[in-house]
């Protein structure tokens, strides 16, 4: 973690654990996941100055909540966009695409106004806002986010709530 001199006094830890908290909070490590929040602050080291800045790099160990999803996990999503190859789902930072080979084949692409994923009977939709309870097939990490690959084509998957009715 890195200080700029202006900061050093008797609140130099203070300082330290708000700019961590600043800068870490709502980030993704690929390693890690998504780091949600700080929960506590293990030990702060010694200062080390950069040569030429006059910032001081300190090493801060600390424990923090992570979102990290993986193979298998069933996740409750928010449908934020539906086209024919599939829908794109958010839950919490990650977004999650369900393939329309992913859905039950019982669902058909319906193009118009609103576009959706409809039963032959007309008594599920999946729509833009609608929630969904879906399983991740697949996961790919990169240095700063994390892509899913979900599907709803299993017992006791698919929609929870359709903004089109109003329950």
């Amino acid at each position: 973690m890195q200080l700029h001199p202006r900061h050093f006094g008797r609140d130099l830890r203070e300082k330290l654990v708000s700019k961590l908290m600043k800068d870490v909070e709502g980030t993704c490590s690929g390693r890690h996941g998504f780091i949600v929040a700080i929960t506590g602050i293990e030990s702060v080291g010694k200062g080390l100055i950069r040569d030429g800045t006059g910032f001081v790099t300190f090493p801060v160990k600390y424990q923090c909540v992570v979102f990290r999803p993986f193979k298998g996990e069933i996740l409750e999503a928010v449908v934020t966009m539906v086209n024919k190859m599939g829908f794109f789902a958010e839950a919490g930072p990650v977004q999650i695409f369900v393939s329309n080979h992913l859905i039950p084949d019982d669902m058909e692409f319906q193009s118009g106004d609103v576009p959706n994923y409809t039963t032959s009977d007309g008594s599920v939709k999946i729509q833009k806002e609608s929630e969904v309870r879906l399983k991740i097939i697949g996961t790919r990490v990169d240095a700063t986010e994390i892509f899913c690959i979900g599907t709803i084509k299993d017992d006791f998957l698919g929609v929870i709530s359709d903004p089109g009715t109003n329950a």
